[in-house]
């Protein structure tokens, strides 16, 4: 019974549901092999039909999505409505352009005539985390089920409600059964449907460790995979930049979803000119914020998804200063029912330190003050993850420069704005390989033919 959704503001068990026997896991994949037969024949058209009016259904019950997500995993309900929106968005988004994006290609050949043209690949069983409840899986069915491919999901064991709620939209806006399937399925399962013929690709999002078992098994039967697995992002402030700018930016870069957000910032690397001010100013930022009940609009603070996610992340902090960090902000559980830590400042770490390396998913901030530009991009650089990052300053050729110079998959100059269907997610190193969302997210999963005509002599 390893499925349970537990509300994190109080730690009250709401249901649980037990895993499906491995019966049903093969008429699951049977059913899904079977609809991929018709549904990669729809039309475009009909395809985004079934979509749009999930988008839709989405748009319409935003607050009933939300609520459900806020009881489930503690997000704090404004954020919740966000993302009901933005993966509304994504389906709508997909509807729209898929046909354009998967439109043949013409190609030039010296003689004869050519063209690149895209297929769908069949099955694909996507494993999604629990910190984005909709948007994750809304960035993997837009694409994928506009594309002609069908899905198998095995979402998080934490968010339950969540992933029922969501196979139920495409349920009621239309989609065949078969086409978006919610399996609740344990660690050995998820192996089986990897290995099964009928499974053509695996997407995942999640951590490290489960990006490579996963990646490993789908590597050893020959199928295509996507892996998302986080991040240690940089914030680089150039002493030139507008700390009225930039302040927010930190706390909502630090702070949103309380932190377990895999391209939240999570080292904050300041010019030594400007570091003593905003760190004056961040800190008193922090401390303002208010943990309560993430269902009132007036909670600042809301509590970490699961009691494990909560310890792990005490352990973090008291590793890091037992190997030297300086503790100058929060670091403890705050005394209220439910799984609330508070803001927490990490300073004075070392690269022997494991605070140096590891990722803190939750609201810690690592922050170290460097001379020079240069020095920054070298730290920020200095990471076994690759996701995205950010620089500010008032000169916006010079943030470019120094975006282009940070090894990641995603940069931001001034801003931290990621939440655009149009622009393609994901990183690099650690943190995976990739993309979903915008035009390289629908090609991930979908093979890419190439046809040439012409009358040629055969070779003699």
């Amino acid at each position: 019974m390893s499925y349970q959704s537990i509300n994190p503001n109080d730690g009250n068990v709401l249901k649980s549901f037990e895993h499906i026997s491995n019966a049903q896991l093969d008429d699951a994949l049977a059913a899904a092999q079977a609809c991929f037969q018709s549904w990669k024949q729809m039309s475009y058209a009909d395809r985004a039909v079934i979509l749009n009016r999930a988008a839709a259904l989405m748009h319409a019950h935003v607050d009933d999505f939300a609520r459900l997500e806020t009881l489930e995993m503690g997000k704090r309900i404004g954020e919740a409505r966000g993302e009901v929106k933005f993966s509304a968005d994504i389906l709508a988004y997909y509807a729209e352009h898929a046909e354009a994006f998967l439109a043949p290609t013409t190609l030039h050949p010296a003689a004869g005539e050519a063209h690149m043209e895209s297929s769908p690949l069949g099955v694909l069983f996507c494993v999604e985390p629990w910190n984005f409840p909709y948007y994750q899986l809304a960035r993997v069915a837009g694409p994928q089920l506009m594309a002609g491919n069908v899905l198998v999901v095995k979402h998080a064991g934490c968010v339950p409600q969540c992933a029922i709620a969501f196979e139920k939209l495409l349920l009621d806006a239309g989609a065949p059964v078969g086409a978006y399937t919610n399996l609740v399925i344990s660690y050995e399962q998820s192996d089986r449907v990897i290995d099964d013929p009928r499974v053509k690709g695996v997407a995942l999002t999640g951590s490290l460790g489960a990006g490579r078992s996963v990646a490993a098994r789908a590597g050893q039967n020959l199928k295509k995979s996507t892996m998302e697995l986080g991040g240690s992002d940089a914030f680089i402030v150039l002493e030139d930049a507008d700390m009225d700018q930039v302040i927010p930016w930190a706390v909502w870069g630090r702070m949103y979803n309380c932190g377990q957000t895999c391209c939240a910032a999570k080292r904050f690397i300041v010019l030594e000119e400007v570091a003593d001010a905003f760190l004056a100013e961040f800190t008193s930022a922090l401390e303002a914020l208010q943990p309560g009940d993430p269902m009132l609009e007036t909670t600042t603070h809301g509590p970490l998804s699961t009691e494990a996610a909560l310890l792990q992340l005490l352990a973090q902090v008291d590793a890091a200063v037992k190997g030297g960090a300086k503790l100058l902000l929060g670091g403890k559980r705050i005394d209220r029912p439910g799984w609330f830590m508070q803001p927490t400042i990490l300073t004075d770490i070392q690269p022997g330190n494991p605070a140096f390396r590891d990722e803190f998913f939750g609201p810690v901030v690592s922050f170290y003050r460097v001379k020079t530009e240069d020095e920054a991009i070298a730290l920020a650089n200095d990471s076994d993850f690759g996701l995205a990052g950010s620089v500010w300053t008032r000169d916006e050729a010079r943030g470019k420069r120094v975006a282009s110079r940070v090894d990641t998959g995603m940069m931001f100059v001034n801003n931290i704005n990621w939440t655009d269907a149009d622009l393609p997610f994901g990183g690099i190193k650690h943190s995976g390989y990739g993309r979903e969302l915008g035009n390289m997210g629908i090609q991930e999963f979908v093979n890419k033919k190439l046809v040439r005509t012409g009358h040629f002599p055969a070779p003699v």
